[in-house]
C-alpha cells in the first residue's frame, strides 16, 4: 500500500462506528516506521494537530481506517513530530534522493509499506520529473540499511541506483 492512498481516507472509531474525520497526513520516524496519522482540523495559528498513534489503529483498508475510540485522538505539537509524509517542515514527499557518492536519483513521490509487516516502510517511489515519468515510469527503491532522512534530502548508500526498479513492475507484478 502507498501512503498517498491513505491520505483522504475516512477514519472511524469502532466503539460506536462514527466517522471522526479524514486523514490529511502520515507521521513517520527516522527508523522508517509509520508512527501515526494526522486528522483534518488544524487551525492556521496553532502549532497543534490532531493525531492518532499507530498502536491505536485497529484496521485499515482501501476505504477506511478504524481506530479504537475517540479517546485515541490526541493533540500533538508539530515541533515534536519528527517527519511527515505530505505536509509540514520535515515532509518526506518531494525530498531529493541522493546517493552517498553524490548521484541524484530523483525525488520522493510516494512511500510503500506492507500491511503484513505492520508500520515499516519497505520502499520509496522516486520521480525523475513529469517527462521522464511519462516515458520511463517512476522508479521503486527498496529501503535498506544506511538510508537516512536529512533536512534537504534522503541519503541512500552508494550503488543504490543499481537497486532501482520500475514501480509499475513491482505494483502490477
Amino acid at each position: 500500500m502507498k501512503l498517498q492512498e491513505m491520505i483522504g481516507l475516512a477514519v472511524y472509531e469502532v466503539e460506536e462506528g462514527n466517522e471522526i474525520g479524514k486523514i490529511v497526513d502520515i507521521l513517520l520516524d527516522s527508523n522508517w516506521n509509520i508512527t501515526g496519522i494526522e486528522l483534518e482540523g488544524k487551525t492556521f495559528f496553532s502549532s497543534h494537530v490532531k493525531v492518532v498513534a499507530w498502536e491505536d489503529i485497529v484496521a485499515y483498508g482501501e476505504d477506511a481506517v478504524m481506530i479504537r475510540s475517540k479517546e485515541s485522538i490526541v493533540k500533538a505539537d508539530t515541533d515534536h513530530i519528527p517527519y511527515t509524509f505530505l505536509l509540514g517542515k520535515n515532509k518526506l514527499k518531494d525530498l531529493q534522493v541522493l546517493t552517498a557518492s553524490g548521484t541524484i536519483l530523483g525525488r520522493v513521490s510516494d512511500v510503500y509499506f506492507d500491511q503484513k509487516l505492520g508500520n515499516t516502510i519497505v520502499a520509496l517511489e522516486i520521480s525523475d520529473g513529469l517527462v521522464t515519468d511519462l516515458i520511463e515510469g517512476r522508479k521503486w527503491l527498496p529501503c535498506s540499511e544506511g538510508m537516512s532522512i536529512g533536512e534537504n534530502s534522503v541519503l541512500v548508500p552508494a550503488m543504490s541506483e543499481e537497486r532501482l526498479q520500475k514501480a509499475i513492475n513491482i505494483v502490477n507484478g
